[in-house]
Formats: structure tokens, C-alpha cells, sequence
């Protein structure tokens, strides 16, 4: 089996995080660490992977030649740049949602993911809801058309997050504008779009920072294609991590409650079971470069998620509704 070489560029909770998931796969070792605290870097080599090498720049790091893969866990703002020099060099590339900070520079990353698929390149996103087999289950009942169309989405999502982000990158609009939603909300947003193959059409929002420098509570009624409203709302403050799901179909009602699935027809509810392949951004990785396998989370999938997030933000600000680009 070939074993591939991996750079994580930025050693933080989500560096250790995919480091964890590729030494336990095992298809992969990490041989590159770069972070721009040294410290850091040098924690995540002495606890996981003491042969990896220390890079304290992005520039010393592109200078490595044996590397086949990168994984990029760094700020938001940083993750156009590096995305470009990764592909730039024949990486391939796993990146962290969200993907980056602008829609141009998305734009750009898509194009440049087609062009790196035609190279032989993977490039995917760490949207890891689209891995596991709770969501992918689900996806798999709603777009079957067995319950018909969707007719309202209700998101409930909850998590202690303003707890730990106090003198972190977090905290800071300009490296994470739009707070609990752009960050630990994108792939929430994500996975309404991956369940059910809607786009979003207009949002109205109000949002509160609760003391922090960026939002930690937000509040949205949007407008997705084919007429369906959906209610959204981020708690950043809460004192759990949680996320419900309610899909209100034509025939049944489909739901994520405390992590199971539900299904709901003629005023009685049963669970469902969530037997599709369970996996992570890493193993699905791994599976698209040496195996072939569909990449369930293409650079395209972060779009609707930032006109969304933008529109989110925007009307959270002007307090009025915002109409998202077709």
C-alpha cells in the first residue's frame, strides 16, 4: 500500500484533530509540520509524529519536496493564499471550511479545482458532516423523493463557544468575520445544502456579539429555491454542543434530534436507521486520491454557504432582508 506524505500547515485543535484521523487510518504519515508558533508546531510533533520536520513559514515549507498531500488548518484569511501554492506545487489538498474570504477568491478556487482534477489533483473541503452516515442517510431519504418535496427546514444549533475563544483568531472580525456563524456554523449551513440540493435565495437575520468582538448569537429566516422557508439559529453561548434538524417533507417529516434519526408520518415518530458508510474529510481523502472515490466535498460546495454567510451578515447589520446573487 502506497503511504502518502502529508504537511499539516497549522497545528492548532484541527491540525492535532487530522492528525489524529491519518495516523489512525494509516494510509498516510504526517512529514511536515508548520505553524507560525513555533510552540504549537512542536507540541503536535513531540505527542503525534516526533519524525515530522518543523517549518515556522509557509515559504519554508513549499521548499520540502517530499510531499504529496497538505492538509491547511489555518485562519480563514490565510487559506486562499495557501490553497493556490499548494495546488501550485502538485499537492493534493484538503482544506479547512471555511474556504475562503471572499466570493472571487472562491470562485478562483473552483476553477482551480477543475483544473487540478484534470491533473490528476484532489482537492476537498473539510466539511465533515457530509461524511458521516447520520447525514448521509438522510440526504439519501429526502432527495429519493419516496417523501416528496421539502417543504421547511428548521436548524437548531447550539455549542459552549464564546467559552473558548477569548484572545484566539476567533474573536477577531478581521480573521473571522461573521463569528459562530462563519466558523463553527459553515458546515451546519453546509449541510442543509448537501441534504437537500436547495440553493438559498434571501435571508433576513439579527445577530448579537454577547460581549465578544464578533457574532455569537444569530437568528435567520431564509428563502431557498422552490419556496421553502428555512429557520436557522446559532447559539454560540450555550452550554452544550448541539445540533437539531427538521426537514418537513409533502409525505414525512425527517429529523436529526440529539444525534438520531427520526422520521415522522400520520401524527406518530420512529427512528430511522442511519446505515450509510460512516467516515471522516481525511479517510474520504485518502479514498479520492488512491482509490478513485467520489469526492463527497468539492471546493464547490463552500459557495452557497458564503452567499448565505454574506447575506447572513449583511442583513444581521442593516436589519432588513438581503436578496443572495443566483
Amino acid at each position: 500500500m502506497k503511504h502518502l506524505r502529508f504537511a499539516i500547515i497549522g497545528c492548532g485543535r484541527m491540525g492535532r484533530h487530522h492528525t489524529q484521523k491519518l495516523i489512525a487510518d494509516g494510509r498516510g504519515h504526517v512529514v511536515a509540520l508548520m505553524d507560525a508558533q513555533h510552540e504549537t508546531a512542536r507540541a503536535l510533533q513531540s505527542e503525534l509524529c516526533p519524525t515530522a520536520q518543523l517549518t515556522s513559514t509557509f515559504a519554508e515549507l513549499l521548499q520540502i519536496e517530499e510531499i504529496d498531500a497538505a492538509i491547511i488548518c489555518t485562519p480563514t484569511a490565510e487559506h486562499y493564499r495557501q490553497s493556490v501554492a499548494c495546488l501550485d506545487r502538485g499537492w493534493h489538498l484538503l482544506c479547512e471550511k471555511p474556504l475562503a474570504s471572499t466570493r472571487a477568491e472562491i470562485v478562483e478556487l473552483i476553477q482551480r479545482a477543475e483544473r487540478a482534477r484534470a491533473n490528476g489533483q484532489v482537492f476537498t473541503l473539510g466539511y465533515q458532516r457530509r461524511h458521516t452516515s447520520l447525514y448521509r442517510t438522510l440526504r439519501r431519504e429526502v432527495q429519493s423523493g419516496r417523501w416528496g418535496a421539502v417543504r421547511a427546514i428548521v436548524s437548531h444549533n447550539v455549542e459552549n463557544w464564546q467559552q473558548t475563544i477569548g484572545g484566539t483568531w476567533r474573536d477577531d472580525p478581521r480573521q473571522n468575520p461573521g463569528g459562530f456563524v462563519t466558523d463553527a456554523g459553515s458546515h451546519k449551513l453546509d449541510s442543509l445544502f448537501y441534504v437537500t440540493g436547495l440553493r438559498p435565495l434571501e435571508a433576513f437575520a439579527r445577530s448579537q456579539t454577547c460581549g465578544s468582538h464578533v457574532e455569537i448569537v444569530t437568528s435567520v429566516s431564509a428563502l431557498f429555491s422552490g419556496n421553502v422557508v428555512a429557520s436557522i439559529d446559532f447559539v454560540g453561548h450555550a452550554q452544550y454542543l448541539g445540533e437539531d434538524l427538521h426537514l418537513h417533507c409533502e409525505r414525512a417529516d425527517l429529523m436529526i434530534r440529539h444525534g438520531e434519526l427520526w422520521i415522522a408520518r400520520d401524527g406518530t415518530m420512529e427512528k430511522l436507521t442511519a446505515d450509510e458508510p460512516e467516515s471522516t474529510p481525511v479517510e474520504g481523502f485518502l479514498d479520492s486520491i488512491l482509490e478513485g472515490a467520489v469526492d463527497l466535498s468539492p471546493p464547490e460546495a463552500a459557495l452557497p454557504v458564503f452567499d448565505l454567510t454574506q447575506a447572513i451578515l449583511e442583513s444581521g447589520q442593516q436589519n432588513r432582508p438581503v436578496q443572495i446573487p443566483g
